[in-house]
């Protein structure tokens, strides 16, 4: 089978989105499955095109400086000029690689599907603030019905999302499909080695952020706890890891709370190894996020054995069970912060919910995601692929692209 994914966003521009395409296509590669992206050119060294990735020249995005607008004459020229035949395409973004990914779809008389990555209904106002919320969250809704009516399948990546989408009236069928953790994620990060790159202390309590650095994901709530934390911990460190529209806003509230001396901004992070030692070295990870579709990151987390305390919020909810390595709790500054406290605090409290973690994590193998996502393609393209199916191997060959 040959799939043919368009998305809005990809490597090196980090977020859900492009790890769960990334995840997707190693691990349908040992499915027996081709597949070719077609993603924005972010116009830097690192993010030439690699095997299977067709890069499209883009436009910076005013007022955000991690996106890219794919320029709609070059993005159609690009899907024009791909060597098919293709058998299906799936499209992971609700932009211009939507409508250009429909077109091509129903020009070559292919299903094409979606995955729906994105609350966009909750966090729309955040960057369109002129906007009513009331009018912002109408306009998602409608614009997200049109757009569901294009496909013939949509993934939600949790029940909650599921649930969102069949609220707002989709009819189109719609199934469940998180972005599981390649094997990779459980290779064991080094913390001691994460602290002496940033300088850090070894001896010092560390909370951790890691993700999008933007206004949905909370994170003004989380340096408030931080500040409560330090009454009870006063030598705690609280490093953020990621980019996006909200670290000037975040930094200016760092220094008025008097934070600023205790907080570190590490930015982009390399995923292969970087990113592996900061989870490593967290004490606790926290994470609050009220527009998640599913929370990669907590997975993420957990598989380093870092202790972790979250709300559950929409798409969360599907990951945050009990025994799962983390404490829940509510959107509230004394309980949120009260549960850090009590983790950095208890030495075997910490080394339990580490090792639920581990554990858990392990429930979400990629490679079995990419397995439920190949079942959806065959059952849409029944007949094309009825004498070509192959079972999945229990190995992930690498795809290698340069971004990545």
């Amino acid at each position: 089978m040959r799939v043919l994914f368009v998305s809005d966003v990809y490597f090196p521009r980090v977020n859900g989105v492009s790890t769960s395409v990334w995840t997707f296509r190693q691990d349908l590669a040992a499915c027996d499955v081709e597949t070719v992206l077609v993603a924005p050119d972010y116009g830097l060294a690192s993010a030439a095109p690699g095997p299977g990735v067709v890069r499209v020249p883009a436009a910076a995005v005013p007022g955000d400086p991690e996106d890219r607008r794919m320029r709609w004459g070059k993005l159609t020229a690009a899907l024009n000029n791909l060597a098919g035949p293709f058998d299906l395409v799936h499209i992971h973004t609700p932009f211009l690689a939507h409508y250009a990914g429909v077109r091509y779809a129903r020009r070559l008389q292919i299903p094409c599907v979606a995955t729906y990555h994105t609350f966009f209904a909750e966090y729309l106002h955040h960057y369109v603030p002129a906007l009513p919320r009331a009018l912002g969250r109408g306009l998602a809704r409608a614009v997200t019905r049109s757009q569901c009516r294009d496909v013939a399948a949509l993934i939600a990546p949790s029940e909650p999302m599921r649930a969102v989408l069949l609220g707002y009236g989709v009819t189109t069928p719609v199934q469940v499909i998180p972005t599981g953790l390649s094997a990779h994620r459980f290779d064991a990060g080094s913390g001691a080695r994460f602290r002496a790159a940033q300088a850090l202390p070894a001896d010092r309590p560390l909370m951790l952020y890691i993700g999008r650095v933007a206004h949905e994901k909370n994170i003004e709530f989380l340096l408030h706890v931080f500040a409560q934390v330090r009454i009870r911990v006063p030598n705690a460190l609280f490093v953020v890891a990621g980019e996006g529209p909200a670290l000037e806003s975040l930094r200016e509230l760092a220094s008025r709370l008097g934070l600023a001396q205790d907080m570190h901004f590490v930015g982009y992070l390399d995923r292969d190894s970087e990113l592996l030692d900061c989870y490593a070295a967290a004490d606790v990870f926290v994470f609050a996020s009220r527009t998640e579709t599913q929370g990669l990151v907590l997975l993420e987390a957990m598989a380093q054995g870092a202790p972790v305390v979250s709300t559950a919020k929409l798409g969360t909810c599907s990951i945050l069970k009990e025994g799962c390595g983390a404490l829940i709790v509510p959107e509230e500054l004394e309980s949120f912060a009260a549960a850090v406290v009590r983790v950095l605090e208890d030495a075997e409290l910490r080394a339990a919910l580490s090792q639920a973690g581990r554990r858990y994590a392990r429930e979400w193998s990629s490679l079995a995601m990419a397995r439920r996502l190949l079942d959806l393609y065959r059952s849409i393209t029944p007949v094309a692929h009825a004498t070509r199916a192959r079972r999945c191997e229990n190995t992930q060959p690498v795809l290698t692209d340069s971004a990545s």
